[in-house]
Formats: C-alpha cells, structure tokens, sequence
C-alpha cells in the first residue's frame, strides 16, 4: 500500500493523507508513524525512509497533516493552529493496530512532542526537531548567521511557496555541495504553512518542557542544520533526559539527504534495543 486517505474524528472531519509501506512479510507489533515539518509533507519520508523501515519489518506510515499535501483543508490552513496537528496525529495513530512510534521532524518534531503529552506512545524520534522551549533562539541564531535563510522564509510565508527555487532549498534542507538534480528529484512540492502554528512554535502553545520518565526519546541532530542547531538538539535532548546524538556534515532534511541510511540504520537499532521483542 503506498498511499490512501483517512478521515479525522475530531469535532471537525478531515481527509488526511496517508503514504503506506507494508513489510512484505510478517511485521513487527510496533508500526511506525512519521510526521512532517513546516511548508512540507508525507511525502519527505517516501523515497527512503518507508521503504526503508518496511524493508525491516514495519509497518511504515506518514501522514500530511491538514493543509498539507493531499489533506484537505487548505481553505482553513490560516486558522490551523499546532494542536490542530496534534489531533491530525491521534486521528491517524487511532486507525493503526498499536500505538505507533512517532517520528517527528523539525515542526513536525514539536507535533510530536505535544503528543507524547496527550496519548500512550511506546517510543519517539525527534529528528532534527524544533525544541520544546520554541523557535526563537533558533531564530535569532539565523537571523545572526544566516539571515539570507530568514528571508527565504519570510517569502515563504507571507508570498507563498511558489517562491521556492533550488537555491533557497539547498540554504535551508541540503548541504551546500548538493546538486540541483538531485535536490529536484526527491524534493516535494513545497506548499503553504498556517501563519498561527508557526507563532505556536515561537512561542504561544508549546509542549511541556518537563521528562516523560515512562517513554524512551531518540534525539538526532545534524551538525550543518541550518534551522535547529546541535545546541538546540542537546536542549531538547536533556527536556527528555537523554543524549542528543548530532551527525557530522548533516544538514536539516536527514531523511532525504545523501547519508540518509546512517540516519535510518541509527533509528533501527534504537528502536529494535528499546521496543519489546
């Protein structure tokens, strides 16, 4: 299965996409569930990490939260707030046999923490994820030392993503040797982020920064993010009294970059150490 819709049963329905890889034998008890960032969706995680992880016996899903992708509810993206996503998360997380591992990257990390607070999870990976403490030193550190990025993403915001060019990907997801072909290969169509999720994140509805003491957290880093650096990665790290473990030379988009099978075989061996056999 590589792909499908799922309604949401909050107090307002949404069709959510959901990408599906299926182990081709018997899988594991635990699937997973990954979660997209900013002005993106399910589609970052479909070149290598699904089938990645159904390869290795999981049940391997992704949605586009609402808005995003294939999710309806474009036409409300402006009135969308964080927990909005969080809801497209249990809904999806509902639907499956077991809890899922979540596995959240960069906005779609701090989505995930949210949930961790909200529903029983057997174990999250944060991936080069927005801290619980918010976005704003992480801002500010952009606006100190890469304030061209900051202005890609104020057009982003405030024009619309048709402004997106390879360069501007290349500043904020991919490392600076990375050719245009293939950064137009396995880049999705960037689309629209809600304005008010993305002040949430600043600041105005942020998870509890305190441990969860009954759920393992793997936290990954790369070294050249240019979005969340290792020092925010170690920050998220201790909230959830773990290492952070940040990788040489990797830029934000982990799961699309060249080395992104250091990353994934990372993810499997902590998660076939920490879940129940």
């Amino acid at each position: 299965m590589d792909g499908g819709t799922m309604t949401t049963t909050g107090p307002t329905e949404v069709d959510l996409e959901v990408l599906t890889r299926l182990p081709e034998g018997p899988a594991r008890a635990t699937p997973l569930l990954f979660i997209h960032g900013a002005f993106s969706a399910a589609g970052i995680w479909k070149p290598y990490f699904l089938p990645y992880f159904a390869r290795h016996g999981y049940a391997a899903h992704a949605l586009s939260l609402r808005g995003h992708g294939r999710s309806a509810g474009r036409e409300d993206l402006a009135s969308t707030r964080l927990r909005d996503y969080v809801d497209d998360v249990a809904a999806v997380a509902s639907r499956l046999p077991a809890p899922p591992v979540v596995i959240g990257t960069s906005l779609g990390g701090i989505v995930a923490q949210w949930y961790l607070h909200r529903e029983p999870v057997p174990a999250a990976v944060l991936l080069a994820s927005g801290p619980p403490h918010g976005m704003v030193p992480s801002t500010i550190n952009m606006l100190m030392f890469n304030p061209k990025l900051v202005w890609d993403m104020t057009l982003m915001q405030w024009v619309g993503p048709e402004v997106a060019t390879v360069d501007s990907a290349r500043r904020a997801l991919f490392r600076a040797d990375t050719p245009d072909d293939y950064i137009r290969r396995f880049l999705p169509d960037a689309g629209p982020e809600s304005p008010l999720a993305m002040l949430d994140v600043m600041g105005f509805d942020l998870p509890p920064s305190r441990r969860l003491l009954e759920v393992p957290v793997l936290v990954l880093g790369g070294e050249a993010d240019a979005f969340i650096p290792p020092q925010a990665v170690e920050a998220t790290a201790g909230t959830y009294g773990t290492q952070a473990e940040i990788f040489p030379g990797m830029p934000h988009a982990m799961m699309l970059d060249p080395e992104w099978e250091r990353v994934a075989e990372r993810i499997l061996a902590w998660l076939e150490a920490t879940l129940p056999a």
